[in-house]
């Protein structure tokens, strides 16, 4: 390495030269959270008349649109270069920006599969007044390739944490304030320090426990932070040498997961499979049994087999299920009840309970 310092797993120094020193297809994910160009006019002051401490720091600043780009197509192609076959890159902008980023990585052949909005709960009010406030960023999420099949989406673990609702592409997350902000000498030691919660849901979503990822503008550690607490691990460039020191203190201070089962991820497509036989065949749900659906419309009889019986039906529970009710699929899992001390429950629950003597022999 010797384009730059290695802190730990930080990397000190140009990020697109650093990535082009690592091996090819070598990261899971790649976040990235570039200079946003804020192309910034004079200093912006509140009622008050105090200045507001905004973003006017030497790396956010480029000759003109030209060489920004430029900088954009750069960085671009050195992380599609590192990204494995199934890997995915986020990247995060504000109007600025994002715009340009999004062109650029549709010219450089990477495949979109999601923009999300990130909207702030609590967002910098506009002080003079003349516009709307700026109360969202935008993310981009995409593949490396268009023909790409496969990639890591925790679809489970995104409905889990909206309380069993499917995610959607609005996020409501508070900016980075408080004691999550870092200071050194009494100032923000980031100017756009990034809040955990939305580098959490990211790296939730998109990564497995012992993925690596990228993150090629550091700054001070967010996205290691996060990653090491969740399991992942991490490579962060960072080309300031001040940023890359507080990130190297924060991430000393990060303790990794202690039990490994409470960051496992496991979609339910990837369960072992269990037939309804097997848990006939268990006596949890013997021959015989009387089903019904949740609002007691339509019964069905258990067969030895594993199969249903109805007045004018038979077949498997998913068909059986179908056919009471006219209609072209049925997940029979969820659509059989049992009576049970009164109660109707799903037959999904023994299912679930018969995974877990599987995995318990496993």
């Amino acid at each position: 390495m010797d384009g730059g310092s290695q802190i730990s797993n930080i990397l000190v120094g140009d990020c697109a030269a650093l990535m082009d020193r690592l091996p090819e297809k070598s990261v899971d994910m790649v976040f990235a959270d570039p200079p946003y160009n804020m192309q910034l006019g004079g200093n912006l002051t509140r009622p008050d008349q105090s200045v507001v401490d905004g973003v006017d720091d030497a790396w956010d600043r480029f000759d003109d649109f030209g060489a920004y780009d430029r900088f954009t197509r750069s960085w671009l192609a050195s992380a599609r270069r590192v990204l494995k076959d199934d890997g995915t890159l986020w990247v995060i902008g504000s109007y600025h920006n994002i715009f340009r980023v999004g062109s650029a990585l549709q010219d450089l052949g990477y495949w979109m599969l999601n923009d999300i909005v990130w909207r702030k709960s609590n967002p910098m009010p506009n002080f003079r007044g003349r516009r709307f406030t700026n109360a969202h960023e935008t993310l981009i999420w995409c593949l490396k390739d268009k023909k790409q099949k496969r990639y890591t989406f925790n679809y489970d673990a995104m409905k889990s944490l909206n309380e069993g609702l499917q995610m959607r592409s609005d996020w409501t997350l508070p900016i980075c304030n408080g004691g999550e902000r870092l200071q050194k000498d009494g100032k923000k030691a980031h100017p756009t320090q990034k809040p955990e919660s939305l580098l959490h849901r990211v790296i939730l979503a998109a990564t497995k426990p012992g993925d690596t990822v990228l993150d090629p503008f550091f700054g001070t550690g967010t996205t290691g932070a996060v990653a090491k607490r969740l399991g992942r691990r991490y490579i962060g460039i960072e080309r300031d040498a001040d940023y890359a020191a507080v990130a190297k203190e924060r991430l000393a201070k990060v303790k990794p997961p202690s039990d490994m089962e409470t960051i496992a991820i496991q979609a339910r497509r990837e369960e072992p499979r269990v037939p309804f036989g097997a848990v006939v065949e268990r006596g949890l749900v013997p021959a015989g049994t009387v089903l019904t659906d949740p609002r007691r419309r339509w019964t069905a009889k258990v067969r030895a087999d594993g199969s249903l019986i109805a007045s004018d039906a038979k077949g498997s529970i998913h068909a059986v299920g179908a056919a009471v009710q006219g209609a072209p699929a049925c997940n029979g899992w969820t659509f059989w009840h049992i009576e049970r001390k009164g109660d109707l429950v799903p037959i999904d629950l023994f299912r679930q309970q018969v995974r877990a003597e599987l995995a318990q022999a496993g």
